[in-house]
């Protein structure tokens, strides 16, 4: 369990807190490109640590995240026009170009200078991998990206998109770095016989209980949990990553090929957009067999879009509605939750935990350990930052995060991190890794 006070150091991330200061040392994903294309796009309602901010795009194609109040009397820019190369206040017309800088100030008499002295607070933003990422950070030099591989996935095989959780960011992530809830939540109505032999998804419903393995790194924690096999000789290890300040590389899939990144980025305190981008993830046979479906076979269905801070990737199924659960299917044993699909099991758990989890009730297991050593250098970064001004770990090391996570069968005998460093690394093609065996888990 965690004491009241670490669960706010770990939880609150506006501005002038240890972890909001923390995360906006790092490039943060504020939206899809593909929300604001062209120069014709209306602009974006933005809700990022506990800031209200608008995104729009100029003529040039630049993308331009400012506060949504207007630096003149605070009328709203989401009302505004998008002209040139700027956004125009419709209360006195008051232009802005996406370095905040005031470029025309027409009520204002001619010959009047005032329009230097007046700036929004703009925040950087570049692209990449289908999404619009801002620095929110008071660092004249922004660092560079994380040199994420999946920013340069091909175009037929791309897949960028995103979900928002009514609930913490942290509780949100959490559920990445809990790999033993597979086996229950997903897969708790199947028996090992109904996934086919020598496949990552029987080794896992065959044994609900793995072990585990930690080592801290330069981006944050890689974690490995093993299970046996058939043989007496391998062992079963998914092998996964938190990387700060808040993405995850889930081991589903055949490490040594490329999968997607995932992005746990909170908006405030109580709400978190997610993000998924790079390849696309694909499902096995076994797994449609099974029930086990993703995005991909349409069972996220979200709400129509609004233009309020919240109103953009809310699911369809939600707390109001049960997320459509169908206690009939658990009844049959077809499902262990009733409720369709990965994505929305996952998102009912971590939000009906409520908006902040309180985590001095609760009690945590030796399947927690990957959850336990991320809060801990979560926690750490975060005092070192407010304490001595340390800068966190991977901001200025953007090659550490160019990693590779997912399954992969090893001899008993085999060191996990030895075992497994050519496969974890990027930029290489891996002849003769059989997908077959993936299977989901």
């Amino acid at each position: 369990m965690l004491s009241p006070e670490n669960n706010r150091l770990l939880t609150e991330v506006g501005p002038g807190t240890p972890m909001g200061d923390l995360m906006r040392r790092y490039w943060v994903p504020a939206l899809l490109s593909s929300e604001i294309r062209g120069e014709d796009a209306d602009p974006v309602r933005v809700r990022l640590l506990g800031e209200d901010l608008i995104a729009f795009r100029d003529s040039s194609g630049r993308v331009g995240i400012l506060p949504e109040n207007c630096p003149h009397r605070g009328a709203s820019l989401y009302l505004g026009r998008c002209e040139g190369n700027g956004i125009r206040c419709v209360y006195h017309g008051w232009k802005f170009d996406v370095s905040g800088a005031c470029v025309d100030m027409p009520n204002e008499p001619r010959g009047s200078d005032f329009a230097r002295k007046v700036r929004a607070n703009a925040y950087r933003c570049v692209e990449a991998g289908g999404v619009v990422w801002t620095y929110m950070g008071l660092r004249e030099e922004a660092p560079p990206l994380p040199d994420f591989e999946q920013f340069d996935t091909p175009a037929d095989k791309q897949s960028s998109w995103a979900l928002q959780r009514e609930c913490n960011w942290l509780q949100a992530i959490e559920g990445d770095l809990d790999t033993s809830h597979f086996g229950f939540l997903h897969t708790g109505h199947a028996r090992p016989e109904d996934a086919p032999p020598e496949t990552f998804l029987r080794y896992a419903i065959a044994d609900r209980a793995p072990k585990y393995k930690l080592r801290d790194t330069a981006f944050g924690v890689t974690f490995g949990a093993y299970r046996p096999t058939e043989s007496l000789e391998e062992l079963y290890w998914r092998i996964g990553h938190f990387l700060f300040p808040f993405f995850t590389m889930v081991p589903t899939g055949v490490l040594g090929i490329p999968g997607p990144v995932r992005a746990w980025v909170p908006m405030d305190d109580s709400h978190t957009l997610f993000f998924q981008f790079g390849y696309r993830s694909e499902l096995a046979p076994a797994e449609q067999e099974l029930g086990i479906t993703e995005r991909e076979n349409d069972t996220v269905r979200l709400l129509p879009r609004t233009s309020g801070s919240y109103g953009r990737f809310r699911l369809r199924q939600n707390l109001d509605n049960d997320y459509f659960m169908d206690r009939d299917k658990k009844r049959r044993g077809e499902s262990f939750t009733g409720i369709d699909g990965i994505t929305v099991e996952d998102q009912a758990i971590t939000e009906s935990m409520g908006p902040i989890y309180d985590r001095t009730r609760e009690h945590l297991g030796s399947a927690d350990v990957v959850v336990i050593r991320a809060r801990r250098r979560l926690a750490a970064a975060a005092r070192a930052l407010r304490e001595s001004g340390s800068t966190p770990p991977g901001v200025d090391d953007p090659g550490a995060y160019a990693q590779r996570s997912g399954g992969v069968v090893l001899p008993v005998e085999s060191d996990w991190i030895e075992g497994t460093e050519h496969l974890r690394k990027t930029g290489v093609e891996h002849v003769g890794l059989d997908r077959s065996r993936s299977a989901g888990a």
